[in-house]
């Protein structure tokens, strides 16, 4: 049986960093955002989910908030699927380098991942505003209302990055450095829409981009190979 031009391009890879999207966790039944059926195709209570997700909404209406994120954004029975749990082989072969993002599912981590940048931040890390104590996913999911410290009653935010926050600037120059530094890079499951995550394809200079998602993306053009399929499929039929 002949091996697919994905599989040729990780054995020949030595330092391969992964780049995804909301596309690696549609398999563990987390929904995407921009598809037709994904997260943003509806409204929530007479608002779309963008405005919601916002800094400006949050302080202005934090009730509503919350009420949209337990209900879409956490997803406390997701388990890691094909894609996750290859990625954790490759990395214990030290074939990968580095995992970035756009994901707060945490799922890369939860599938044992160590090297993992996550630029949107986690749903699994969340501090209060007033004295910075953390609390885990459960704080937020099983509070009612608006989640309050334990220690001084101060507001609990989700480190996550809402439209106009400015993503953790160490969490990003560690990614465009694992960027900058790979050989192979996959981009998969991903519309590479998002700033200013899409624009740290720029720092590859590497032998190999491979595309791995089931629409056309801004990379396809520059890319060594693009795979159109379920990146969960695709990836969990990659051999070591």
């Amino acid at each position: 049986m002949t091996s697919s031009p994905l599989q040729d391009v990780v054995s020949r890879a030595r330092r391969i960093v992964f780049f995804g999207g909301a596309g690696v966790s549609t398999a563990s039944g987390i929904p995407d955002f921009r598809s037709g059926d994904g997260l943003y195709a509806s409204e929530f209570e007479g608002l779309t989910p963008e405005m919601i997700l916002s800094q400006s909404f949050f302080y202005l209406d934090p009730e509503t908030f919350f009420r949209f994120y337990r209900r879409h954004m956490l997803h406390p029975e997701a388990r890691p699927n094909a894609a996750h749990e290859k990625l954790y082989e490759l990395e214990k072969a030290d074939k990968l380098r580095g995992i970035v993002t756009q994901n707060i599912d945490g799922l890369h981590k939860v599938a044992g991942n160590r090297r993992v940048y996550e630029v949107h931040g986690s749903v699994h890390e969340n501090y209060c505003m007033d004295c910075n104590a953390f609390f885990p996913m459960e704080k937020v999911l099983n509070s009612e209302g608006i989640p309050r410290c334990d220690r001084c009653g101060g507001v609990v935010k989700p480190w996550v990055v809402l439209y106009g926050e400015a993503p953790d600037k160490y969490t990003c120059m560690g990614a465009c450095r694992e960027i900058s530094n790979a050989d192979t890079l996959i981009v998969a499951g991903t519309s590479l829409s998002v700033e200013p995550a899409a624009s740290f394809l720029g720092y590859f200079h590497g032998r190999t981009l491979a595309v791995v998602n089931a629409e056309p993306t801004p990379a396809d053009a520059r890319a060594s190979l693009v795979v159109r399929g379920d990146v969960a499929e695709v990836m969990g039929a990659l051999k070591l």
